[in-house]
Protein backbone atom coordinates (compact mmCIF):
# COMPACT_ATOMS: atom_id res chain seq x y z
CA UNK A 1 0.00 0.00 0.00
CA UNK A 2 1.14 3.43 -0.46
CA UNK A 3 0.11 7.21 1.01
CA UNK A 4 -0.31 5.34 4.22
CA UNK A 5 1.63 7.08 6.94
CA UNK A 6 -0.11 5.41 9.53
CA UNK A 7 0.86 1.93 7.82
CA UNK A 8 4.38 3.42 7.27
CA UNK A 9 5.17 4.49 11.22
CA UNK A 10 3.54 1.01 12.80
CA UNK A 11 6.41 -1.00 10.36
CA UNK A 12 9.03 1.82 11.87
CA UNK A 13 7.99 1.26 15.09
CA UNK A 14 8.02 -2.55 15.12
CA UNK A 15 11.68 -2.61 13.24
CA UNK A 16 12.69 0.06 15.88
CA UNK A 17 11.43 -2.28 18.73
CA UNK A 18 12.63 -5.60 16.91
CA UNK A 19 16.00 -3.81 16.76
CA UNK A 20 16.05 -2.69 20.44
CA UNK A 21 15.30 -6.02 21.83
CA UNK A 22 17.83 -7.60 19.59
CA UNK A 23 20.30 -5.45 20.97
CA UNK A 24 18.85 -6.33 24.33
CA UNK A 25 19.77 -9.88 23.85
CA UNK A 26 23.47 -9.21 22.82
CA UNK A 27 24.42 -7.90 25.76
CA UNK A 28 22.78 -10.26 27.86
CA UNK A 29 19.63 -8.41 29.18
CA UNK A 30 16.54 -10.59 27.54
CA UNK A 31 16.71 -14.37 26.27
CA UNK A 32 15.71 -14.80 22.95
CA UNK A 33 11.99 -16.37 22.16
CA UNK A 34 10.22 -13.23 21.75
CA UNK A 35 7.70 -12.79 18.74
CA UNK A 36 7.07 -10.08 16.56
CA UNK A 37 5.85 -6.74 17.89
CA UNK A 38 2.31 -5.97 17.36
CA UNK A 39 1.74 -2.45 17.20
CA UNK A 40 -1.66 -0.64 17.56
CA UNK A 41 -3.05 2.86 17.68
CA UNK A 42 -4.65 3.31 21.35
CA UNK A 43 -7.92 3.63 21.95
CA UNK A 44 -7.05 6.05 24.34
CA UNK A 45 -4.87 8.75 22.30
CA UNK A 46 -3.58 10.65 25.42
CA UNK A 47 -1.68 7.07 26.34
CA UNK A 48 0.62 8.12 22.77
CA UNK A 49 -0.17 7.73 19.31
CA UNK A 50 0.76 4.27 18.55
CA UNK A 51 1.54 1.49 21.17
CA UNK A 52 3.10 -1.91 21.29
CA UNK A 53 1.99 -4.80 23.94
CA UNK A 54 5.62 -6.61 22.71
CA UNK A 55 6.54 -7.01 26.67
CA UNK A 56 3.18 -8.55 27.34
CA UNK A 57 3.37 -11.02 24.32
CA UNK A 58 6.96 -11.72 25.61
CA UNK A 59 6.37 -12.26 28.86
CA UNK A 60 6.23 -16.09 28.83
CA UNK A 61 8.33 -16.95 26.92
CA UNK A 62 11.28 -14.81 28.11
CA UNK A 63 10.11 -15.74 31.66
CA UNK A 64 9.79 -12.13 32.97
CA UNK A 65 7.89 -9.01 34.05
CA UNK A 66 6.43 -7.40 31.23
CA UNK A 67 7.70 -3.92 32.32
CA UNK A 68 10.96 -5.37 32.78
CA UNK A 69 11.44 -6.29 29.52
CA UNK A 70 9.70 -3.03 28.13
CA UNK A 71 12.09 -0.46 30.13
CA UNK A 72 15.33 -3.07 28.68
CA UNK A 73 13.95 -2.03 25.10
CA UNK A 74 12.84 1.36 25.39
CA UNK A 75 16.59 1.79 26.99
CA UNK A 76 17.87 0.68 23.12
CA UNK A 77 15.23 2.37 20.91
CA UNK A 78 17.01 4.54 18.57
CA UNK A 79 14.25 7.63 17.75
CA UNK A 80 16.79 9.29 15.04
CA UNK A 81 15.54 10.42 12.07
CA UNK A 82 12.38 8.67 12.76
CA UNK A 83 8.71 9.47 13.36
CA UNK A 84 8.04 9.15 17.00
CA UNK A 85 9.31 11.53 20.07
CA UNK A 86 10.90 9.54 23.52
CA UNK A 87 9.13 6.40 24.04
CA UNK A 88 7.74 5.59 27.24
CA UNK A 89 6.24 1.85 29.16
CA UNK A 90 2.52 2.28 30.34
CA UNK A 91 0.30 0.81 32.00
CA UNK A 92 1.19 -3.05 32.22
CA UNK A 93 4.33 -2.67 29.82
CA UNK A 94 3.26 -1.56 27.13
CA UNK A 95 5.65 0.46 24.60
CA UNK A 96 4.32 3.90 23.87
CA UNK A 97 5.40 6.97 21.68
CA UNK A 98 3.98 10.19 20.04
CA UNK A 99 4.50 11.33 16.62
CA UNK A 100 7.64 13.85 15.63
CA UNK A 101 7.00 16.83 13.74
CA UNK A 102 8.09 14.87 10.99
CA UNK A 103 5.32 12.31 10.57
CA UNK A 104 3.05 15.47 10.25
CA UNK A 105 4.38 17.03 7.76
CA UNK A 106 4.83 13.88 5.89
CA UNK A 107 1.06 13.38 5.99
CA UNK A 108 -0.10 16.51 5.00
CA UNK A 109 3.02 15.57 1.58
CA UNK A 110 1.36 12.74 1.07
CA UNK A 111 -2.36 13.95 1.69
CA UNK A 112 -1.32 16.55 -1.97
CA UNK A 113 -1.36 13.45 -3.82
CA UNK A 114 -4.28 12.81 -6.23
CA UNK A 115 -4.51 9.19 -5.26
CA UNK A 116 -4.09 9.73 -1.67
CA UNK A 117 -5.92 7.11 -0.07
CA UNK A 118 -5.68 4.47 -2.47
CA UNK A 119 -4.29 1.41 -1.17
CA UNK A 120 -2.89 -1.69 -3.19
CA UNK A 121 -5.28 -4.55 -1.35
CA UNK A 122 -6.92 -5.95 -4.26
CA UNK A 123 -3.73 -6.12 -6.33
CA UNK A 124 -5.68 -5.74 -9.64
CA UNK A 125 -7.89 -9.01 -9.11
CA UNK A 126 -10.91 -8.64 -11.30
CA UNK A 127 -14.29 -8.35 -9.07
CA UNK A 128 -17.76 -8.53 -10.05
CA UNK A 129 -20.33 -6.76 -7.75
CA UNK A 130 -23.78 -7.69 -8.12
CA UNK A 131 -26.88 -5.43 -6.74
CA UNK A 132 -30.35 -4.47 -7.09
CA UNK A 133 -31.37 -7.21 -9.72
CA UNK A 134 -34.55 -6.24 -8.75
CA UNK A 135 -37.59 -8.37 -11.25
CA UNK A 136 -38.91 -5.74 -13.77
CA UNK A 137 -42.29 -5.83 -12.59
CA UNK A 138 -42.48 -3.33 -10.87
CA UNK A 139 -40.78 -0.14 -9.57
CA UNK A 140 -37.91 0.34 -7.99
CA UNK A 141 -38.56 -0.50 -3.95
CA UNK A 142 -36.65 0.87 -0.76
CA UNK A 143 -34.83 -2.67 -0.70
CA UNK A 144 -33.62 -1.92 -3.95
CA UNK A 145 -32.57 1.59 -2.87
CA UNK A 146 -30.47 0.55 -0.22
CA UNK A 147 -28.60 -1.96 -1.59
CA UNK A 148 -28.43 -0.17 -4.48
CA UNK A 149 -25.99 2.08 -2.74
CA UNK A 150 -24.52 -0.03 -0.62
CA UNK A 151 -23.72 -2.08 -3.54
CA UNK A 152 -22.69 1.46 -5.95
CA UNK A 153 -20.08 2.30 -3.29
CA UNK A 154 -18.64 -0.91 -2.07
CA UNK A 155 -17.53 -0.78 -5.71
CA UNK A 156 -15.77 2.64 -5.23
CA UNK A 157 -13.84 1.34 -2.03
CA UNK A 158 -12.82 -1.93 -3.96
CA UNK A 159 -12.08 0.45 -6.74
CA UNK A 160 -9.61 2.91 -4.59
CA UNK A 161 -8.42 -0.11 -2.93
CA UNK A 162 -6.88 -1.45 -5.72
CA UNK A 163 -9.51 -3.91 -7.39
CA UNK A 164 -10.48 -4.07 -11.05
CA UNK A 165 -14.14 -3.53 -10.35
CA UNK A 166 -17.43 -4.25 -12.61
CA UNK A 167 -21.01 -3.33 -11.47
CA UNK A 168 -23.59 -5.72 -13.10
CA UNK A 169 -27.98 -5.85 -12.83
CA UNK A 170 -29.07 -9.33 -13.28
CA UNK A 171 -31.90 -8.81 -14.81
CA UNK A 172 -34.59 -11.66 -14.17
CA UNK A 173 -36.51 -11.64 -17.55
CA UNK A 174 -37.50 -14.78 -17.64
CA UNK A 175 -39.29 -17.64 -15.15
CA UNK A 176 -42.22 -17.67 -12.73
CA UNK A 177 -42.23 -13.89 -11.79
CA UNK A 178 -42.60 -12.74 -15.86
CA UNK A 179 -45.05 -15.16 -16.02
CA UNK A 180 -47.40 -13.65 -12.90
CA UNK A 181 -46.58 -10.39 -15.08
CA UNK A 182 -47.80 -11.94 -18.22
CA UNK A 183 -50.73 -12.98 -16.60
CA UNK A 184 -51.51 -9.82 -14.44
CA UNK A 185 -51.21 -8.20 -18.42
CA UNK A 186 -53.48 -9.91 -19.72
CA UNK A 187 -56.27 -9.64 -16.95
CA UNK A 188 -56.02 -5.80 -17.25
CA UNK A 189 -56.02 -5.74 -20.80
CA UNK A 190 -59.34 -7.92 -20.77
CA UNK A 191 -61.09 -5.44 -17.89
CA UNK A 192 -60.39 -2.47 -20.50
CA UNK A 193 -63.42 -4.75 -22.09
CA UNK A 194 -65.04 -6.58 -19.42
CA UNK A 195 -64.56 -4.89 -15.71
CA UNK A 196 -65.89 -8.11 -14.14
CA UNK A 197 -62.70 -10.14 -15.30
CA UNK A 198 -61.15 -11.70 -12.30
CA UNK A 199 -57.86 -10.54 -11.88
CA UNK A 200 -55.20 -13.77 -10.66
CA UNK A 201 -54.96 -13.57 -6.91
CA UNK A 202 -51.13 -13.75 -7.36
CA UNK A 203 -51.34 -11.07 -9.66
CA UNK A 204 -49.35 -7.36 -9.49
CA UNK A 205 -51.78 -5.04 -8.63
CA UNK A 206 -49.68 -1.60 -8.75
CA UNK A 207 -51.41 0.32 -11.38
CA UNK A 208 -48.35 0.78 -13.88
CA UNK A 209 -50.13 -2.46 -14.97
CA UNK A 210 -53.05 -0.75 -15.58
CA UNK A 211 -51.49 1.97 -17.40
CA UNK A 212 -49.09 -0.63 -19.26
CA UNK A 213 -52.23 -2.95 -20.45
CA UNK A 214 -54.00 0.47 -21.87
CA UNK A 215 -50.89 1.85 -23.77
CA UNK A 216 -50.53 -1.78 -25.59
CA UNK A 217 -54.43 -1.01 -26.13
CA UNK A 218 -53.96 2.35 -27.55
CA UNK A 219 -51.26 1.36 -29.65
CA UNK A 220 -52.86 -0.88 -31.38
CA UNK A 221 -56.26 -1.53 -31.07
CA UNK A 222 -56.18 -5.04 -30.70
CA UNK A 223 -59.20 -6.87 -29.13
CA UNK A 224 -57.62 -10.40 -28.73
CA UNK A 225 -53.48 -10.42 -27.26
CA UNK A 226 -51.51 -13.00 -26.03
CA UNK A 227 -49.48 -13.12 -22.97
CA UNK A 228 -46.09 -12.75 -24.56
CA UNK A 229 -47.35 -10.16 -27.06
CA UNK A 230 -47.78 -7.98 -23.49
CA UNK A 231 -44.60 -9.30 -22.00
CA UNK A 232 -42.64 -8.11 -25.10
CA UNK A 233 -43.90 -4.46 -25.64
CA UNK A 234 -44.03 -3.69 -21.26
CA UNK A 235 -40.51 -5.72 -20.70
CA UNK A 236 -38.35 -2.86 -22.43
CA UNK A 237 -39.88 -0.33 -21.53
CA UNK A 238 -40.24 -1.54 -17.59
CA UNK A 239 -36.20 -1.47 -17.81
CA UNK A 240 -36.00 1.59 -19.30
CA UNK A 241 -38.10 3.26 -16.14
CA UNK A 242 -35.40 1.21 -13.99
CA UNK A 243 -32.43 2.43 -15.37
CA UNK A 244 -33.57 6.09 -15.50
CA UNK A 245 -34.82 5.65 -11.54
CA UNK A 246 -31.13 4.41 -11.34
CA UNK A 247 -29.88 6.93 -13.58
CA UNK A 248 -31.67 9.55 -11.44
CA UNK A 249 -29.96 7.94 -8.33
CA UNK A 250 -26.32 8.12 -9.19
CA UNK A 251 -26.01 4.43 -10.37
CA UNK A 252 -24.93 3.49 -13.44
CA UNK A 253 -24.48 -0.37 -14.71
CA UNK A 254 -21.51 -1.68 -16.82
CA UNK A 255 -23.28 -4.08 -17.77
CA UNK A 256 -26.79 -5.46 -17.63
CA UNK A 257 -27.15 -9.24 -17.44
CA UNK A 258 -30.95 -10.65 -18.43
CA UNK A 259 -31.51 -14.28 -17.33
CA UNK A 260 -33.13 -15.06 -20.78
CA UNK A 261 -29.33 -14.92 -22.14
CA UNK A 262 -28.57 -17.67 -20.17
CA UNK A 263 -31.60 -19.97 -21.53
CA UNK A 264 -31.18 -18.80 -25.12
CA UNK A 265 -27.21 -19.85 -24.92
CA UNK A 266 -28.22 -23.30 -23.81
CA UNK A 267 -26.08 -22.32 -20.68
CA UNK A 268 -28.44 -23.38 -18.32
CA UNK A 269 -29.03 -26.88 -20.03
CA UNK A 270 -25.17 -27.29 -19.95
CA UNK A 271 -25.06 -26.42 -16.16
CA UNK A 272 -27.26 -29.09 -15.39
CA UNK A 273 -25.68 -31.54 -17.91
CA UNK A 274 -22.56 -30.66 -15.77
CA UNK A 275 -24.10 -31.41 -12.19
CA UNK A 276 -25.26 -34.70 -13.96
CA UNK A 277 -22.03 -35.53 -15.35
CA UNK A 278 -19.97 -34.94 -12.27
CA UNK A 279 -22.38 -37.23 -10.28
CA UNK A 280 -24.55 -34.40 -7.96
CA UNK A 281 -27.90 -35.32 -9.21
CA UNK A 282 -30.28 -37.84 -8.64
CA UNK A 283 -33.66 -38.26 -9.95
CA UNK A 284 -36.35 -38.95 -7.88
CA UNK A 285 -40.76 -39.16 -8.69
CA UNK A 286 -39.62 -37.88 -11.87
CA UNK A 287 -37.81 -34.93 -11.09
CA UNK A 288 -34.28 -34.21 -11.04
CA UNK A 289 -32.65 -33.62 -7.29
CA UNK A 290 -29.42 -31.89 -6.47
CA UNK A 291 -27.09 -33.61 -3.55
CA UNK A 292 -26.69 -30.65 -1.43
CA UNK A 293 -26.32 -32.72 1.99
CA UNK A 294 -22.99 -34.04 0.33
CA UNK A 295 -21.80 -30.89 -0.47
CA UNK A 296 -22.53 -29.23 3.59
CA UNK A 297 -26.03 -27.76 1.95
CA UNK A 298 -29.08 -28.01 4.68
CA UNK A 299 -30.82 -30.97 2.23
CA UNK A 300 -31.72 -32.29 -1.09
CA UNK A 301 -33.13 -30.22 -3.32
CA UNK A 302 -34.56 -29.65 -6.70
CA UNK A 303 -33.25 -28.87 -9.73
CA UNK A 304 -35.99 -29.64 -12.14
CA UNK A 305 -39.72 -30.05 -11.85
CA UNK A 306 -41.34 -33.24 -12.99
CA UNK A 307 -43.21 -31.14 -15.45
CA UNK A 308 -39.60 -30.10 -16.75
CA UNK A 309 -39.29 -26.85 -15.52
CA UNK A 310 -36.12 -25.70 -13.58
CA UNK A 311 -36.41 -24.23 -10.12
CA UNK A 312 -35.41 -20.59 -9.67
CA UNK A 313 -31.89 -21.76 -8.28
CA UNK A 314 -30.71 -23.43 -11.77
CA UNK A 315 -30.33 -19.99 -13.87
CA UNK A 316 -28.48 -18.65 -10.91
CA UNK A 317 -25.96 -21.39 -10.87
CA UNK A 318 -25.93 -20.98 -14.49
CA UNK A 319 -25.08 -17.09 -14.03
CA UNK A 320 -22.41 -17.75 -11.80
CA UNK A 321 -20.77 -20.76 -13.94
CA UNK A 322 -20.57 -17.64 -16.43
CA UNK A 323 -19.41 -15.19 -14.10
CA UNK A 324 -16.16 -17.13 -12.87
CA UNK A 325 -15.91 -19.98 -15.62
CA UNK A 326 -17.15 -17.99 -18.60
CA UNK A 327 -16.06 -14.37 -17.87
CA UNK A 328 -13.07 -15.11 -15.44
CA UNK A 329 -13.58 -13.10 -12.47
CA UNK A 330 -11.50 -13.88 -9.71
CA UNK A 331 -14.29 -12.49 -7.16
CA UNK A 332 -17.59 -12.64 -7.08
CA UNK A 333 -20.04 -10.40 -4.65
CA UNK A 334 -23.42 -10.43 -4.36
CA UNK A 335 -25.52 -7.91 -2.44
CA UNK A 336 -28.72 -9.03 -1.86
CA UNK A 337 -31.85 -8.71 0.67
CA UNK A 338 -31.28 -10.22 4.60
CA UNK A 339 -34.24 -12.69 3.89
CA UNK A 340 -31.77 -14.34 1.05
CA UNK A 341 -29.67 -15.71 4.08
CA UNK A 342 -30.68 -19.23 3.57
CA UNK A 343 -29.90 -19.46 -0.22
CA UNK A 344 -26.24 -18.02 0.65
CA UNK A 345 -25.59 -20.79 2.65
CA UNK A 346 -27.25 -23.43 0.31
CA UNK A 347 -25.44 -21.38 -2.99
CA UNK A 348 -22.08 -21.74 -1.65
CA UNK A 349 -21.50 -25.66 -1.34
CA UNK A 350 -23.91 -25.50 -4.82
CA UNK A 351 -21.24 -23.61 -6.84
CA UNK A 352 -18.50 -25.83 -5.63
CA UNK A 353 -19.61 -28.78 -7.38
CA UNK A 354 -18.78 -26.99 -10.47
CA UNK A 355 -15.46 -26.72 -9.59
CA UNK A 356 -15.42 -23.44 -8.19
CA UNK A 357 -13.73 -22.23 -4.75
CA UNK A 358 -16.78 -20.83 -3.07
CA UNK A 359 -14.46 -18.66 -0.89
CA UNK A 360 -14.66 -16.82 -4.38
CA UNK A 361 -17.79 -15.87 -3.84
CA UNK A 362 -19.09 -13.08 -0.89
CA UNK A 363 -22.83 -12.25 0.15
CA UNK A 364 -23.67 -8.93 1.59
CA UNK A 365 -27.07 -8.96 2.94
CA UNK A 366 -29.08 -5.88 3.22
CA UNK A 367 -31.53 -5.65 6.48
CA UNK A 368 -34.62 -3.84 6.26
CA UNK A 369 -34.95 -0.13 6.31
CA UNK A 370 -37.96 1.66 8.48
CA UNK A 371 -38.93 5.43 7.64
CA UNK A 372 -39.43 8.05 10.11
CA UNK A 373 -40.62 11.41 9.87
CA UNK A 374 -40.71 13.70 13.25
CA UNK A 375 -40.48 10.63 15.37
CA UNK A 376 -43.48 8.54 13.70
CA UNK A 377 -42.80 5.38 11.74
CA UNK A 378 -43.89 6.11 7.76
CA UNK A 379 -46.12 3.00 6.69
CA UNK A 380 -46.80 4.39 3.15
CA UNK A 381 -46.31 7.00 0.35
CA UNK A 382 -48.81 10.68 0.67
CA UNK A 383 -48.06 10.92 -2.84
CA UNK A 384 -49.57 7.05 -3.89
CA UNK A 385 -51.13 5.71 -0.91
CA UNK A 386 -48.82 2.90 -0.97
CA UNK A 387 -45.00 1.70 -0.21
CA UNK A 388 -42.63 4.29 -0.60
CA UNK A 389 -40.53 3.78 -4.01
CA UNK A 390 -37.14 5.11 -4.56
CA UNK A 391 -38.92 7.90 -6.83
CA UNK A 392 -40.80 8.86 -4.15
CA UNK A 393 -37.76 9.29 -1.76
CA UNK A 394 -36.17 11.41 -4.73
CA UNK A 395 -39.04 13.25 -5.39
CA UNK A 396 -38.97 14.36 -1.26
CA UNK A 397 -35.32 14.36 -0.93
CA UNK A 398 -31.60 15.11 -2.36
CA UNK A 399 -29.79 12.22 -4.35
CA UNK A 400 -26.59 13.10 -2.04
CA UNK A 401 -28.98 12.92 1.36
CA UNK A 402 -30.83 9.57 0.07
CA UNK A 403 -27.34 8.16 -0.63
CA UNK A 404 -25.77 9.38 2.33
CA UNK A 405 -28.15 8.02 4.71
CA UNK A 406 -28.82 4.37 3.65
CA UNK A 407 -25.66 4.06 3.74
CA UNK A 408 -24.86 5.26 6.91
CA UNK A 409 -24.88 1.39 9.02
CA UNK A 410 -23.79 -1.61 8.21
CA UNK A 411 -25.22 -3.49 5.41
CA UNK A 412 -26.33 -6.49 8.56
CA UNK A 413 -28.30 -3.44 10.73
CA UNK A 414 -32.04 -2.56 11.00
CA UNK A 415 -31.70 1.09 9.28
CA UNK A 416 -34.04 3.65 10.61
CA UNK A 417 -34.10 6.65 7.86
CA UNK A 418 -35.05 9.95 9.41
CA UNK A 419 -36.88 11.81 6.88
CA UNK A 420 -37.28 15.13 9.01
CA UNK A 421 -33.45 15.14 9.87
CA UNK A 422 -32.62 14.48 6.35
CA UNK A 423 -34.24 17.58 5.07
CA UNK A 424 -32.46 19.79 7.66
CA UNK A 425 -29.95 22.34 6.61
CA UNK A 426 -27.74 22.39 9.65
CA UNK A 427 -25.08 20.74 11.61
CA UNK A 428 -27.55 17.89 13.08
CA UNK A 429 -27.96 16.63 9.34
CA UNK A 430 -24.84 14.56 8.77
CA UNK A 431 -24.53 15.03 4.87
CA UNK A 432 -25.13 18.77 5.48
CA UNK A 433 -22.60 18.76 7.61
CA UNK A 434 -19.98 17.35 5.65
CA UNK A 435 -20.91 18.98 2.66
CA UNK A 436 -20.76 22.36 4.25
CA UNK A 437 -17.23 21.67 5.53
CA UNK A 438 -15.91 20.89 1.81
CA UNK A 439 -18.01 24.71 1.13
CA UNK A 440 -16.75 26.10 4.23
CA UNK A 441 -13.16 25.30 3.08
CA UNK A 442 -13.61 26.01 -0.35
CA UNK A 443 -15.16 29.82 0.47
CA UNK A 444 -12.44 30.54 2.99
CA UNK A 445 -9.65 29.69 0.97
CA UNK A 446 -10.91 31.86 -2.26
CA UNK A 447 -11.43 34.57 0.40
CA UNK A 448 -7.80 34.84 1.44
CA UNK A 449 -6.64 33.97 -1.87
CA UNK A 450 -8.01 37.69 -2.52
CA UNK A 451 -6.22 39.17 0.61
CA UNK A 452 -3.01 37.98 -0.67
CA UNK A 453 -2.53 35.28 1.39
CA UNK A 454 0.63 33.35 1.23
CA UNK A 455 1.11 29.81 -1.07
CA UNK A 456 0.39 26.93 1.34
CA UNK A 457 3.33 25.47 2.45
CA UNK A 458 3.04 22.18 4.44
CA UNK A 459 5.03 22.55 7.57
CA UNK A 460 4.49 19.75 10.35
CA UNK A 461 7.03 22.20 13.16
CA UNK A 462 4.48 24.97 12.35
CA UNK A 463 1.28 22.99 13.09
CA UNK A 464 1.38 21.81 17.30
CA UNK A 465 -1.92 23.19 18.23
CA UNK A 466 -3.70 20.29 19.64
CA UNK A 467 -6.74 20.52 17.36
CA UNK A 468 -4.19 20.86 14.34
CA UNK A 469 -2.68 17.56 14.95
CA UNK A 470 -5.72 16.04 15.98
CA UNK A 471 -7.09 17.06 12.39
CA UNK A 472 -3.92 15.70 10.34
CA UNK A 473 -4.07 12.80 12.56
CA UNK A 474 -7.70 12.05 11.09
CA UNK A 475 -5.98 13.02 7.69
CA UNK A 476 -3.63 10.15 8.24
CA UNK A 477 -6.83 7.30 8.99
CA UNK A 478 -8.05 8.06 5.46
CA UNK A 479 -5.89 5.19 3.88
CA UNK A 480 -6.98 3.10 7.29
CA UNK A 481 -10.47 3.55 6.55
CA UNK A 482 -10.43 2.88 2.98
CA UNK A 483 -8.30 -0.24 3.15
CA UNK A 484 -10.85 -1.50 6.25
CA UNK A 485 -13.89 -0.97 4.53
CA UNK A 486 -12.86 -2.68 1.32
CA UNK A 487 -11.66 -5.82 3.47
CA UNK A 488 -14.67 -6.26 5.31
CA UNK A 489 -17.34 -4.59 2.54
CA UNK A 490 -18.03 -2.19 4.79
CA UNK A 491 -18.82 1.13 2.77
CA UNK A 492 -20.27 2.73 5.55
CA UNK A 493 -16.75 3.39 7.18
CA UNK A 494 -16.67 5.77 4.75
CA UNK A 495 -19.48 8.30 5.93
CA UNK A 496 -18.65 7.80 10.01
CA UNK A 497 -14.96 8.86 8.63
CA UNK A 498 -15.96 12.06 6.78
CA UNK A 499 -18.08 12.76 9.76
CA UNK A 500 -15.54 12.72 12.27
CA UNK A 501 -12.88 14.77 9.41
CA UNK A 502 -15.55 17.21 9.53
CA UNK A 503 -15.82 17.33 13.05
CA UNK A 504 -12.32 18.00 13.27
CA UNK A 505 -12.15 20.87 10.48
CA UNK A 506 -14.78 22.77 12.59
CA UNK A 507 -12.70 21.98 15.45
CA UNK A 508 -9.40 23.34 13.99
CA UNK A 509 -11.66 26.42 12.56
CA UNK A 510 -12.79 27.73 16.03
CA UNK A 511 -9.68 26.90 17.91
CA UNK A 512 -6.71 28.76 16.00
CA UNK A 513 -6.61 31.81 13.38
CA UNK A 514 -6.51 31.75 9.67
CA UNK A 515 -6.86 35.90 8.94
CA UNK A 516 -3.73 37.48 11.22
CA UNK A 517 -1.57 34.36 12.02
CA UNK A 518 2.00 35.01 10.89
CA UNK A 519 3.01 34.44 7.43
CA UNK A 520 4.58 30.70 7.78
CA UNK A 521 2.15 29.77 9.78
CA UNK A 522 -0.82 30.84 8.16
CA UNK A 523 0.66 29.23 4.82
CA UNK A 524 1.23 25.63 6.74
CA UNK A 525 -2.49 26.27 7.95
CA UNK A 526 -3.98 26.64 4.24
CA UNK A 527 -1.77 23.60 3.02
CA UNK A 528 -3.60 21.57 5.71
CA UNK A 529 -7.18 23.55 4.81
CA UNK A 530 -5.93 22.24 1.19
CA UNK A 531 -5.73 18.48 2.20
CA UNK A 532 -8.88 18.19 4.11
CA UNK A 533 -10.74 19.66 1.32
CA UNK A 534 -9.03 17.47 -1.33
CA UNK A 535 -9.85 14.27 1.25
CA UNK A 536 -13.55 15.44 1.65
CA UNK A 537 -14.21 15.47 -2.12
CA UNK A 538 -12.13 12.29 -2.28
CA UNK A 539 -14.75 10.74 0.13
CA UNK A 540 -17.60 12.04 -1.07
CA UNK A 541 -17.12 10.94 -4.73
CA UNK A 542 -16.68 7.39 -3.42
CA UNK A 543 -20.18 8.05 -1.62
CA UNK A 544 -21.34 8.70 -5.00
CA UNK A 545 -22.22 12.23 -3.47
CA UNK A 546 -21.62 15.77 -4.89
CA UNK A 547 -18.50 18.01 -3.07
CA UNK A 548 -20.26 21.60 -3.06
CA UNK A 549 -18.55 24.93 -3.40
CA UNK A 550 -21.20 27.12 -1.52
CA UNK A 551 -24.20 25.89 0.48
Amino acid sequence: MYNNLYEQAKEQLAAIIKKAYNNAVGDGVLSVGAGEPLIEIPKDLTHGDLSSSFAMQAARALKKNPREIAGAVIERMDMNGGYFTAPEVMGAGFINVKFCDNWYGDVLKAAESADYGRVDLGKGQRVLVEFVSANPTGPMTIGNARGGVLGDTLSSVLSAAGYDVSREFYLNDAGNQIEVMGRSLAARYEQIFDESVEFPDDGYHGDYIKDFARAYYEKTGKREVTEQELIEFVLPQAVERMKLDLERYGIRFDRWFAESELYKSGYVDDTVKMLTERGYTFEKDGALWFKGEELGCDKDFVLRRSNGHYTYIVPDLAYHSDKFIKRGFDICINVMGGDHHGHSLRFKPSIAAMGIDPDRLHFVLVQMVSFLRDGEVIKASKRTGKTLTLGDLLDELSKDAVRFFFNMRQANAHLEFDMSLALREDSENPVYYVQYAHARITSMLKLLEGENAPPPKTNGSLLAHEAERRLIKQIAMYPEEILAAAKYYEPSRINAYLTELANCFHSFYNAVRLRGAETETLAARLALCHAVRNILRSGLTLLGITAPEKM
